[in-house]
């Protein structure tokens, strides 16, 4: 183990386990923005693209995660050969968000353009305010 190995492991195995697995993870920044019709979640995946990145909705629930596996060409160039630095990593995440009542779960859509991943959510339509007639007894 070399000084630039060394020091590696040190600053990474905060949030990496790069001996064992190589894996490393992460917590990508999220803005959401209310609209008058709509929320807008937007997220940073910088090095992504969106076969990487999955989306799923469990009745409120919405969870976006990543794992990004290693190629297997990688893997047979890494055994005839050996890193004393790595520092690029395809680090996984997983960030779960529980939606307002008023999103409609039916109309959320999402796109993903130049390491960014934007989430439209529609609010549902507000009930109007009905009268109600008294029935004499």
């Amino acid at each position: 183990m070399n000084e630039l190995s060394l020091l590696d492991s040190i600053f990474n195995n905060v949030l990496c386990d790069a001996e064992a697995s190589g894996s490393c993870y992460y917590s990508p920044r999220v803005d959401v923005k209310e609209e008058e019709k709509a929320y807008t979640l937007e997220m940073e995946l910088p090095g992504k693209s969106e076969e990487d990145i999955n989306i799923q909705l469990d009745h409120n629930n919405l969870t976006i995660s990543s794992k990004t596996e290693e190629k297997k060409d990688e893997k047979k160039k890494d055994e005839k050969s050996k890193y004393i630095l790595k520092e690029r990593r395809a680090p996984q995440f997983e960030r779960r968000f529980r939606l307002p009542e008023d999103v409609d779960l039916e109309e959320i859509n999402a796109n993903f353009k130049n390491g960014l991943l934007i989430i439209n959510m529609q609010k549902k339509a507000a009930a109007a305010p009905r009268r109600i007639s008294i029935q004499a007894c």
